[in-house]
């Protein structure tokens, strides 16, 4: 297994960094490798990557998600699977603290590429470098999405009041 750990400061806030992490389909607009994400449910997406002469396309599932905080999630193969974690927190100088943890099992042409000393080292820190750069120049986010999800499966935002079936309660 090869693990992959990268931290970067970006001048926004927390939510503003987190809330555009969210817009996965527009990962493709900084990101060189990601060609095309899909979100076909909030815990599931298919991407569209490339790396050098290597196409590759996979699902993955959101496994926990906590607005202004985090977002994990593993792959849903079993060739080169992988597991990652992107954390949000305020950083001292007032912007966000952004860390990426991305643990790969390599296997067959995949396991190759990875196995390149550094290689994952180096496309997640130019990836994280051109997040920072599009939404520093940005200023604020495209979208949001301020759902949770926890064991794979979203939460409600908020706690929905009991409604009784009653359409009027007798009063007198």
């Amino acid at each position: 297994m090869h693990s992959v750990e990268e931290t970067i400061e970006i001048a926004v806030p927390v939510s503003t960094a987190y809330n555009q992490w969210t817009q996965f389909a527009g990962f493709p607009r900084f990101m060189r490798t990601v060609r095309k994400v899909d979100q076909v449910r909030p815990t599931l997406t298919t991407w569209t990557i490339t790396a050098g002469p290597v196409r590759r396309e996979f699902q993955a599932e959101i496994l926990e998600q906590e607005p202004d905080s985090h977002v994990t999630w593993r792959s849903l193969e079993r060739r080169s699977a992988h597991r990652g974690e992107v954390t949000f927190r305020p950083a001292a100088a007032g912007g966000t603290e952004m860390t990426v943890r991305i643990h790969v099992e390599p296997r067959g042409v995949t396991g190759v590429l990875a196995g390149v000393p550094r290689l994952a080292d180096r496309v997640v820190r130019d990836e994280l470098r051109r997040f920072k750069e599009y939404i520093e120049g940005l200023g604020e986010e495209t979208g949001a999405w301020r759902g949770t999800i926890h064991g794979g499966r979203v939460r409600p935002e908020e706690a929905k009041p009991h409604r009784s079936r009653v359409a009027r309660w007798p009063v007198g």
